[in-house]
Parts: C-alpha cells; structure tokens; sequence
C-alpha cells in the first residue's frame, strides 16, 4: 500500500456542505430587513425647524398660586420627549402647560402633570414637515394625513378644559387661520397669564 494513501484518503474525504442554509440565513435576511426599514424611517423624518422657524417655546405654570411664563430651550421644539422631560422638572403647583409655535403655522400645547402627560396639535399636516408635530403623532399613534381634507386637530382638545379653556373654544382656535403665535397668546389669556406670556415672549423671542 503506498505512502500516500492514508494521507489522501483523509485529505480529501468528504466533507460535507459546511455551508450555511436558507435556515440559518433567515434570521440575518430579517435583521438587514429590519435595518432598511429604520433607514427608510429615518430618512422619511423631516428635518429640524431652524431658529428662524421657531417662534416660540415656552411654559406656564402656577408657583404659589401666581403665573410664571419661562421661556424653554429652542432647541426642545424640535424634540416632544425632552420638551416632557423639561416640563415635569418645573416645580408648578398644578403641573406645568408647554406651548410651541413653528413657522406661524402651527402650534403644539403640551401639559404635564406628574406621569400624567396631554398633547395637542392644532394641525396634523404638520406631522409630514416639522419633527415635533411628527412626534406628537408618533406620541398619539396617529396615521399622517393622506390629504388635506382629512386633516386637522389631533389629540387631547379638553386639554386645558379645567383652567378655562373648553375642548369646542380650542378647537376653533385650532381651525383658525390666524398666525400660531397670535393663537398661543390667546390661549396665554384665557388662562390669565397673558402679562408674564408677553413680557417672556419680547425677551426670549423677540415676537
């Protein structure tokens, strides 16, 4: 028997296919699915409204039963889950109302009370253009608008009903077409804050 035969023997005996099957590529096919997908969402999420767009960030709420208006971070109208964040730090006797207006388009009214968190946004074609209008209806799980017909207000109109304004008066305000801004002092009003709102929005935001 030659030298070689045990040696070629082992050498090219048969292996096996060693290679991996549809089974075992499944789970990765599914992870790069996955990961499409979260590009696609990302690239499908608007962009940041500069400071040019943002009118207006701030917050009202009750310390020893008198109103304080305290102008927020510009950045926080670009993100509805800092924008939380930030209100529920804010020592208010009653909690603390956010309110946001982009581009004199749209605003949004954000209300925190301890865990207990309402949102407002007056017009949900915005959800397709500014980031925190999506993240209300993200916040919501409300579908975008598939035509300007269907769209309007979204999420809590009773908001404020308790501090005087009721769900029907916010939704007219909602449907109006006066600029956002103009909106939100009406709303600084009727909750009775509108000197500290006015003297917080000339500051900080020179409106």
């Amino acid at each position: 028997m030659s030298r070689y035969t045990d040696a070629s023997d082992e050498e090219y005996a048969p292996r096996g296919d060693d290679r991996p099957g549809l089974d075992d590529l499944a789970p990765a096919v599914e992870l790069i699915g996955d990961a499409l997908d979260e590009d696609d969402d990302e690239d499908d999420y608007p962009e940041d409204a500069t400071d040019d767009d943002i009118d207006l960030v701030v917050a009202l709420y009750r310390e020893d039963g008198q109103p304080v208006a305290l102008a927020l971070g510009i950045e926080l109208a670009n993100d509805l889950d800092e924008l939380i964040t930030q209100l529920r730090r804010i020592p208010g006797d009653g909690g603390a109302v956010g309110l946001v207006s982009i581009a004199s388009e749209f605003f949004v009214i954000v209300r925190v009370r301890g865990k207990h968190v309402q949102v407002l946004l007056s017009d949900e074609l915005a959800a397709t253009d500014w980031p925190i209008a999506r993240d209300v209806a993200d916040f919501l799980g409300s579908e975008l608008p598939e035509d300007d017909e269907d769209a309007g207000p979204i999420g809590d109109l009773d908001i404020l009903a308790d501090v005087g304004i009721p769900d029907f008066e916010l939704e007219a305000l909602c449907d109006s077409e006066d600029d956002s801004d103009a909106l939100l002092e009406r709303v600084a009003k009727k909750l009775k804050f509108l000197p500290q709102y006015r003297k917080t929005v000339q500051a900080g935001f020179g409106l």
